[in-house]
C-alpha cells in the first residue's frame, strides 16, 4: 500500500508564501491524477488543486492565480506552491488521488496556519 507523507506546512502571515511537498512510497503519480486537499477547522475536506497524468492542472476558484501544483516523477513527489496566502487558507493540507476510494488512506497531512 502506497504511503503519502505531506510536509512543508507552518505558520505564516497573510500575504506570505509556503511550499508543500507530498512524497509517495511508490510510483503512484505515474498512474494517477493527484490532488491537494485541505480541511479547514469545522469544515469538510475539499480539493484545492489537481494535476492529471498529462500534466494539466486545475484549481478551485478560491486559489486560482495564487497556488501552483507541480510534480517530480523522479522523486515520487508532488508540490503545492502557495503565495499571497489568506487566513481562509488555514487548514490541514493532504495529497491523494483525484479519484480516491476507501482503499486509499489519507496521510497525516501538514498544518498551514495563516495569521491576519
Amino acid at each position: 500500500q502506497v504511503q503519502l507523507v505531506e510536509s512543508g506546512g507552518g505558520l505564516v502571515q497573510a500575504g506570505g508564501s509556503l511550499e508543500l511537498s507530498c512524497a509517495a512510497s511508490g510510483s503512484i503519480f505515474s498512474f494517477n491524477a493527484m490532488c491537494w486537499y485541505r480541511q479547514a477547522p469545522g469544515k469538510e475536506r475539499e480539493w484545492v488543486a489537481c494535476i492529471n497524468l498529462a500534466g494539466s492542472t486545475t484549481y478551485v476558484d478560491s486559489v486560482k492565480g495564487r497556488f501552483t501544483i507541480s510534480r517530480d516523477m523522479t522523486k515520487n513527489t508532488i508540490y503545492l506552491k502557495m503565495s499571497s496566502l489568506k487566513p481562509e487558507d488555514t487548514g490541514v493540507y493532504y495529497c491523494n488521488k483525484r479519484f480516491r476510494t476507501s482503499r486509499d488512506p489519507w496521510g497525516q497531512g501538514t498544518q498551514v496556519t495563516v495569521s491576519s
